[in-house]
């Protein structure tokens, strides 16, 4: 899921202590490292082979010093990717899985490492090495030989070998206390639960009865559903292409299927012709909810990259207007519905701002599927852990009532609209809505399905952390 803005930010982490670099969070903040040349600088070494775990920890040790310093974790894989071309597939797996490790496991990796230094280190690519080599002995332990020397080899390459000596002393010493380390980030919350402490404390303020088992989920791999197009396939005709290809399943709808083991996509049958796509189950939830019917007009108002906005107009024959914020996310959404042979006009436009966009016409149907915190999704994007902040969460309970303000202008009487996040917090969620419905008098909590005004899905083994609130307008 690439639908939340990730900030680049500073001030001190709360876990960390660290500070990169900050702007305010908006609905559109993306920011892409560039492609830079990282050849060693000093004297000349020759590359380390292709292949080899000191190969993955050196591109890794980029790719994590970019979110140190605050960029996205999907931004920096692209700059990733283009600054090192010709990596193996393999390199390039071993690469973006020790970058989710450590990240899902920063608040440890972080708390470990601070115990081995001295003072902090200047050079954000040995930090990065170190986290990366630490993560790698927690989980591979069997391998901490291997792993020691090939992060000393990958510390060559960094900093004209000025830390390569401070590396191999770190990593030495945290084999030798190794146990003492454990026990003692056992007992720090932070370390224990992998999460900042105003994260931790905010959870258990408003889940007491399941902020642990939230927040281990959030420290899980995610699972991987599919959602079947009954406008190019069938639910009978993807599970017999899925038992052909030896894929096992559990059926979670008709039209809906969770892989018992995630698998690349282009390994999927039927996901390059558009048959199948790939979309949590929590997600999945949005078109049922809003009520669809044949003729509807319908506004997705934030709908990068477009997995939703896809299920709404297989769901139904309807007249659909995605809206986003930037060109290349729009893009992404016409590239979605190309792929699944469906239409709709799609728009670059801030859907707060109505004279860049709206005709006048009202909508009968609108999913306002708001930028938030993404805490309900945190196990696809470990990086937010890293770079969330307390403050962040006002922040974007600002931008998220100045959407529903607009977006209520554009809605028909006896319109529907479904407000949804992908976070856990109350701010953004039934707390955004209540205050809404209040300063509303023509707006009416409307029963799901179930006979509840409102759903809160947390994340689990099955689905994603997801909130949906159902607004009916007057007539």
């Amino acid at each position: 899921m690439d639908k939340k803005p990730f900030p680049r930010r500073t001030g001190a982490h709360p876990a960390t202590g660290r500070d990169p670099a900050r702007s305010r969070p908006t609905q559109d903040s993306r920011n892409t490292p560039p492609a830079r040349d990282h050849r060693p600088r000093g004297p000349a070494l020759p590359p380390l082979a292709a292949g080899t775990l000191g190969e993955a920890l050196l591109v890794a040790s980029d790719g994590l010093a970019a979110v140190l310093k605050g960029y996205a974790l999907n931004d920096g894989l692209l700059g990733l990717w283009q600054a090192y071309p010709d990596l193996l597939p393999a390199t390039r797996g071993a690469v973006q899985d020790l970058l989710y490790g450590t990240l899902r496991d920063c608040g440890r990796g972080s708390f470990i490492l601070a115990k081995l230094l001295s003072k902090p280190l200047e050079e954000p690519r040995i930090e990065a090495l170190l986290l990366l080599a630490l993560y790698r002995l927690e989980t591979r332990p069997d391998t901490a030989h291997t792993v020691v020397d090939q992060a000393v080899e990958a510390a060559a390459r960094l900093a004209e070998g000025r830390l390569k000596a401070l590396v191999n002393g770190v990593l030495r010493n945290a084999l030798r206390q190794w146990a003492a380390l454990l026990a003692a980030a056992d007992a720090d919350p932070a370390a224990h639960w992998r999460h900042a402490a105003w994260w931790i404390k905010a959870v258990q303020r408003q889940h007491p009865e399941h902020w642990q088992a939230l927040l281990a989920a959030n420290n899980t791999h995610p699972p991987m559903s599919l959602r079947v197009n009954p406008r190019r396939s069938s639910a009978d005709a993807c599970r017999a292409e899925l038992t052909e290809a030896a894929i096992t399943f559990t059926e979670l709808a008709p039209l809906a299927l969770r892989l018992d083991t995630p698998r690349p996509v282009a390994s999927l049958p039927g996901f390059a012709e558009g048959r199948v796509s790939v979309q949590d189950w929590g997600a999945q939830q949005a078109a049922a909810l809003l009520d669809l019917a044949a003729g509807q007009r319908v506004l997705d108002a934030c709908a990068a990259p477009g997995g939703k906005t896809a299920h709404l107009l297989e769901s139904a024959d309807i007249a659909l207007l995605a809206l986003d914020v930037e060109d290349k996310r729009s893009q992404r959404v016409r590239d979605n519905l190309a792929r699944l042979g469906l239409s709709a006009e799609v728009r670059t436009a801030d859907c707060r701002h109505l004279d860049e966009w709206w005709n006048g016409q009202p909508f009968e149907r609108i999913l306002a599927d708001v930028p938030c915190s993404a805490s309900g999704v945190a196990r696809r994007h470990p990086d937010i852990k890293w770079l969330r902040r307390e403050e962040d969460i006002a922040g974007f309970a600002t931008v998220q009532a100045e959407i529903l303000e607009a977006l209520w202008q554009v809605l028909a009487p006896g319109g529907k609209m479904l407000y949804l996040t992908c976070s856990v917090f109350e701010e953004e969620n039934g707390r955004q809505v209540a205050r809404f419905a209040a300063r509303h008098k023509d707006c009416r909590r409307a029963r799901l399905p179930d006979g509840t005004f409102e759903r809160h899905w947390l994340p689990t083994a099955q689905h994603d952390g997801f909130y949906f609130a159902l607004l009916e307008k007057s007539a």
